[in-house]
């Protein structure tokens, strides 16, 4: 049984259980009045959330996940799309341990599903890198128990190999059987005021509420827009379009990190669902 080491642990999240939890429950009573929850009546696909420390992108991810839990709705596996900030490992790679952990305990990788995907096992990729880490105790703590994960490291982000990888994974699914959340791990624009920040998202963010892929990823680059996680973000609405040529997007909140901490320059954070009628 191999448990990846974690790398985040009191650098991102606390180490201390309690602590742990009680930063999340903060979070959530303090949003829960500003929580879309009539959208937890929709076919949930996934969706896009933060991966900064906790105590900053909270306040986004629990809308995400508290919606989730109120739809009721099952699912077998989670998939964690997550950037490669560290440049090490491969382009793209499902990671080869068998459990990731918090100190909220461990959680099992979708060995079956991760052998009908088609990518490369990598074990360095996710070595030192915290954006598919931090998520783990959100799940663990709004999920139900016993449900499993496939973490994969996106580093080589375009949009050919956003669709590539989530063609692969819709088309594993479906030969496994598997009903997935899919979730693309990305924080948003970086160490701009909040001001100009918010204004490249939403300049990003329109191509991609238009449902027009190619015209999102260009307007990042034109603009130099630092979404850290663009390809993640791209791969799920390819998944999603796999699903449904009418799927939906809604942003759930958006913030950044002055909220929390006064700074002159902020990270953004979006939250958002991808969901059918």
């Amino acid at each position: 049984m191999r448990v990846r080491p974690n790398y985040a642990e009191g650098k991102f999240y606390p180490s201390d259980k309690k602590e742990l939890i009680e930063g999340i429950e903060r979070a959530l009573s303090e949003q829960k009045k500003d929580i879309n929850l009539k959208l937890s009546s929709e076919n949930i696909i996934g969706g896009v959330i933060p991966h900064a420390g906790h105590i900053y992108s909270a306040p986004q991810t629990v809308h995400f996940f508290e919606i989730i839990k109120e739809s009721k709705q099952t699912f077998d596996v989670i998939i964690i799309v997550n950037p490669n900030h560290t440049g090490r490992g491969l382009a793209a790679s499902i990671d080869e341990h068998d459990f990731w952990e918090s100190p909220l305990g461990e959680i099992a990788i979708d060995k079956e599903l991760a052998y009908h995907v088609g990518l490369p096992f990598d074990s360095l990729s996710q070595a030192y890198e915290h954006s598919g880490e931090v998520i783990i105790p959100y799940i663990q703590y709004f999920m139900p128990k016993g449900i499993k994960i496939l973490p994969i490291s996106f580093g080589a982000q375009n949009r050919e190999n956003a669709k590539i990888i989530g063609d692969a994974l819709f088309k594993a699914c479906k030969e496994t059987n598997r009903k997935p959340l899919y979730i693309a791990s990305s924080d948003f624009n970086h160490f701009d005021t909040a001001e100009k920040g918010k204004e490249l998202d939403d300049y990003a963010l329109e191509a991609l509420l238009k449902y027009d892929c190619a015209e999102f990823e260009k307007r990042i680059k034109e603009k130099d827009i630092s979404i850290c996680g663009f390809g993640t973000i791209m791969s799920l609405f390819y998944f999603a379009r796999n699903i449904s040529e009418h799927f939906k997007i809604d942003i759930l909140k958006q913030g950044n990190s002055g909220e929390i901490m006064p700074m002159n320059e902020v990270v953004d954070y979006v939250s958002m669902l991808f969901y059918t009628k």
